[in-house]
């Protein structure tokens, strides 16, 4: 059974409160602490590209790893694809994006800086408030050539999206699991969009992953499934520790649907600069599976042998970046507050995301401490991503742990070396208590795996 009670009316009004975090304080800290680089930067950089550093590389592993689970593999009516990157070029014609899958493009006839026209409040440059060509359409795809000869028998595109690698997939997967209506699919994966106006800084990028799902349904039964995922999908940030008063679900104008859509609403987050789509959530109806089907010969219809009918189902999508949730969970974590006189920088990451789970200090770097210190780093290492600091006072060890979201600290000091019990620091309280090392594993594994968020279920 699925809850098909109606969503609520999101609120408009924010948090309410003052925030300490800016755009310019999340790339600063990600730069310097090792998140996020800029792509070829010792090159001057590539525009709206990014490397994930060490600790980027991990956060955003962990993320991935916590969708695969929740909306994968710990459900029975969902499987997983990982389909190729580059696909016949029919797909692209059959799915519509040869043909309107573009941007309106001006240009600025003095600058020569380019822009959207659609995201243009005055008919003028914003930059130098130049005069600005007429509006013409931009296809987003990126386009490139397969085998040794560039022609047009070999065009190939990098694909914008990773739905359609489901959708000439189904029949694939409909007869290799098994599976009966309803059912899903989810991807995680690489897509492509060669955006005229990328910016804030993960937000909106021309190379990002994707975490999506086509979930196939019986026409009749799409409305209610769309609402069941819509709610799936904004209690799913919730539960990893998004603040519910920067959270909303705007659900779609008539004329902001895509051509395919029956329906659509965006899970919003409040960001520095506004609200803006964290995944959105659509109702695709019938028209992929009807459009390959058409292009491609093959019939992509589903029998019911229990009812002994055929019919085309119907999708619903729900669709995220990887890299918007990364940059939400970041700015939502962000915090300072002043302690003894001293401004604390704390990324307050629920530990599921925290890419280091805990730290190992050696208080002091004699009477063996720092042995048996790296000894406690290694034994936790084997279950978890643990980090080891022995460089400065102990609170500046703290306070670098703090700052990239590390949410335990454990200290070796001299009564360690006598009756084998470490100092336990939790992150956001800096509370501290005694703990033997024995019971290290099992303690920090149930503090890490805890669901923090309680109840979300009157998200919406």
């Amino acid at each position: 059974m699925i809850s098909t009670r109606l969503l609520g009316t999101p609120t408009d009004s924010g948090s309410g409160g003052q925030r300490a975090v800016t755009m310019e304080k999340i790339a600063s800290l990600c730069k310097r602490r090792g998140f996020v680089f800029q792509s070829s930067e010792v090159y001057g950089g590539l525009g709206s590209c990014w490397d994930y550093g060490p600790l980027g590389v991990e956060l955003k592993r962990n993320i991935t790893e916590a969708w695969w689970r929740d909306m994968i593999t710990s459900r029975e009516d969902m499987v997983g694809l990982d389909a190729a990157i580059l696909m016949h070029p029919r797909v692209w014609e059959a799915s519509g994006h040869l043909a309107g899958f573009t941007d309106p493009l001006v240009d600025c006839k003095v600058c020569k800086h380019r822009f959207r026209a659609d995201q243009l409040t005055e008919p003028r440059c914003p930059d130098c408030g130049g005069e600005l060509t007429e509006s013409r359409n931009f296809n987003l795809m990126f386009k490139t050539f397969m085998g040794p000869v560039e022609d047009t028998a070999s065009v190939v595109y990098l694909r914008p999206e990773t739905a359609q690698g489901i959708f000439v997939n189904f029949q694939n997967v409909l007869n290799a699991a098994r599976q009966k209506i309803p059912f899903g699919i989810g991807q995680i994966g690489k897509s492509f969009r060669n955006e005229i106006t990328p910016g804030n800084f993960l937000f909106r990028t021309r190379e990002f992953e994707q975490m999506e799902i086509e979930f196939f349904v019986k026409p009749g039964e799409d409305e209610m499934w769309h609402r069941y995922w819509k709610q799936t999908r904004f209690d799913w940030y919730l539960k990893y520790g998004i603040d519910r008063a920067r959270l909303r679900l705007r659900e779609h104008g008539a004329d902001e649907l895509a051509h395919y859509a029956k329906g659509c609403a965006d899970v919003e987050y409040e960001f520095p600069f506004g609200w803006s789509e964290l995944e959105g959530i659509a109702n695709r109806g019938d028209f992929d599976l009807k459009q390959h089907a058409e292009f491609s010969g093959k019939d992509l219809s589903f029998f019911d042998e229990e009812r002994r009918e055929r019919f085309v189902p119907y999708v619903i999508e729900p669709s995220a970046g990887v890299g918007r949730p990364l940059l939400a969970f970041l700015v939502d974590a962000y915090d300072e507050e002043v302690v003894q006189d001293e401004t604390r920088v704390v990324l307050r990451l629920d530990p599921r995301l925290a890419p280091v789970k805990a730290a190992v200090f050696p208080l002091m770097r004699k009477e063996g401490q720092p042995e048996k210190a790296l000894a406690i780093r290694d034994l936790l290492k084997r279950h978890f991503a643990v980090a080891y600091d022995q460089a400065g006072a102990i609170g500046r060890r703290y306070r670098r742990q703090d700052e990239i979201g590390t949410p335990f600290g454990i200290t070796v000091d001299h009564e360690t070396m006598q009756n084998d019990t470490v100092t336990v620091r939790e992150r956001d309280s800096m509370q501290q208590v005694r703990m033997p090392v024995e019971r290290l594993v099992d303690e920090l594994r149930a503090r890490v795996t805890a669901d923090r968020a309680g109840v979300v279920a009157t998200a919406l």
